[in-house]
């Protein structure tokens, strides 16, 4: 099957790729703030319901939207003719990064769930560390996605 039809769009593609990553990362830098301060509020509080919803609101509005768009056009990126060399290492490490950060969305939303059960197990102080991950992993993507080393 011959995608060659995606090359004139192939910078239009790239646009709402960026986009997309953009407000995924957004969500995923902003997501384990809200537990930082979500963990310190008393269960059942307006503090903790005004928290719950602003989270499932961030993730379900937000955040899945932008992970499936940045799955799709990143889709369409790497299925356009000459953009990506499957043989170089980059790509793969590239690729691994990406799934990193699929997994820590898919656990910042079985979080969001506890904390919507009001059965969060896990002090602040978790969430301050989890909320590094995403920007690692992001500099790793950047990385690849841009100086392409050999």
């Amino acid at each position: 099957m011959s995608f060659d039809w995606l090359v004139p769009f192939h910078l239009w593609v790239k646009w709402l790729h960026i986009v997309s990553v953009i407000a995924w990362m957004a969500g995923l830098l902003y997501l384990p703030r809200l537990f930082v301060y979500h963990a310190e509020a008393a269960p059942g509080s307006d503090k903790s319901e005004t928290f719950k919803t602003m989270e499932r609101r961030l993730l379900r509005a937000i955040m899945n939207p932008a992970m499936i768009a940045s799955f799709v056009f990143g889709t369409l990126l790497v299925l356009t003719p000459g953009v990506v060399d499957w043989s170089a290492w980059w790509i793969w490490i590239k690729v691994a990064a990406v799934v990193g950060m699929t997994e820590m969305h898919h656990l910042f939303a079985r979080w969001r769930k506890d904390f919507e059960a009001d059965r969060n197990p896990r002090p602040a102080r978790v969430y301050r560390i989890a909320n590094e991950i995403p920007t690692v992993l992001m500099i790793v993507i950047v990385a690849m996605a841009v100086l392409k080393p050999s």
